[in-house]
């Protein structure tokens, strides 16, 4: 494995950094949150995301997408997660991409993959059942009535579930799992915004007697579990990455005070015991970018080993974040809870990010048992 970034990935990722820098800072950031808007995004910044080509990079070029991989996406993500971005790039050009690419039909992939590569279609994976992780779909049935189906059960904590224009529903069908694939404004779905504490978009969904056509199917019906399990680990090496990127930021945000308050008349950061506690977060954001790194480049390479590596990084990632953003708090004093600090912000994200299809306890349970134990 390569520990360092290939050139389009380098590419990527110095083009993002300006486009964030320079369109979506923080500020951005807040002035989306404050003008309530429901969608939690801005759809003109959206819009040129979609320009620059970010939301086609794991999308095949006959589709109209770059088809730059993991890598690519990885280290975009990265930087918007260090700016707190808002987009539907990990809802839409990560899920929603991903599971139509590998199992979408022809017409299906005509249909919306270069629709989501141009940054007109939104969409959401409506997967998750419960308050904690469980990659097994259990409660949602799809019944077959003649040429459709029926769907029933509620789906939660649905990312950009709110606003898609696009659901992608995992349901428990007679002999396995099965993928449908609906539209926001589908008879028999009620869709009940949840926004997030850290201000993005979410929902809880709840399904009566939904109908889906046979073509709305999504691969072969019962067939879908290995490839939800592919995709799950493609979305939480994408969503490590992101968290990285805030991570990174609420470092230097940290590291930054510590030289600029001063306290009995010298820099705070002059004291050995809070050079202590960063020296230990810069240690563990070193571990974290190669787990990440790893992670990322892992599909390409076609490792066997993808399951575990990706349980490593997201269970790494997610102690870490957790860690920075604690500490960067209490470094900054009582002035770390209010508003007008960005250090709170990055909590805020580090909490709910963790919590994105398995959080650290989960992937530390999942690697042991992948390891043998």
């Amino acid at each position: 494995m390569s520990l360092v970034l290939n050139e389009t990935a380098a590419f990527l990722q110095d083009q993002t950094q300006r486009f964030a820098r320079e369109k979506t800072p923080t500020s951005h950031f807040r002035s989306v949150r404050d003008s309530e808007n429901p969608e939690c995004f801005d759809r003109e910044i959206w819009k040129q995301m979609a320009e620059q080509g970010l939301s086609g990079i794991l999308i095949p070029e006959e589709y109209g997408g770059s088809n730059f991989g993991l890598s690519g996406i990885g280290v975009v993500l990265q930087e918007l997660g260090r700016t707190l971005t808002p987009s539907p790039l990990f809802a839409t050009a990560v899920l929603g991409a991903s599971l139509i690419s590998k199992l979408g039909s022809e017409e299906q992939k005509k249909k919306y993959l270069p629709e989501i590569a141009n940054g007109n279609l939104t969409c959401a994976f409506a997967f998750e059942e419960g308050p904690r992780h469980n990659p097994i779909v259990s409660e949602v049935t799809a019944e077959k009535k003649g040429d459709k189906f029926l769907i029933n059960g509620k789906k939660c904590f649905v990312v950009d579930g709110g606003f898609a224009d696009l659901i992608i529903i995992a349901a428990k069908s007679p002999k396995g799992t099965s993928l449908f694939i609906t539209n926001k404004n589908s008879k028999g779905m009620e869709i009940k915004e949840a926004k997030m504490v850290d201000s993005r978009n979410s929902a809880n969904i709840i399904f009566t007697d939904l109908e889906v056509n046979s073509e709305n199917v999504l691969g072969e019906i019962d067939n879908a579990q290995d490839t939800i399990e592919e995709v799950l680990d493609i979305a939480r090496a994408a969503i490590s990455a992101e968290m990285l990127g805030g991570a990174l930021e609420a470092f230097e945000i940290t590291i930054n005070y510590l030289k600029e308050r001063e306290q009995f008349g010298v820099k705070i950061g002059s004291f050995q015991a809070l050079q202590h506690r960063a020296a230990n977060m810069f240690t563990e954001l070193e571990l974290c970018k190669s787990c990440i790194l790893e992670s990322l480049s892992c599909f390409e390479e076609k490792s066997n080993d993808v399951p575990r590596i990706v349980s490593l990084a997201k269970a790494k990632i997610g102690e870490t974040f957790h860690l920075i953003s604690n500490e960067g708090v209490q470094m900054h004093g009582g002035v770390g809870v209010t508003d007008e600090y960005d250090i709170g912000l990055y909590l805020k994200r580090a909490r709910v990010a963790e919590q994105i299809f398995g959080n650290s306890e989960f992937h530390r349970n999942r690697y042991a048992e992948l390891t043998g134990y």
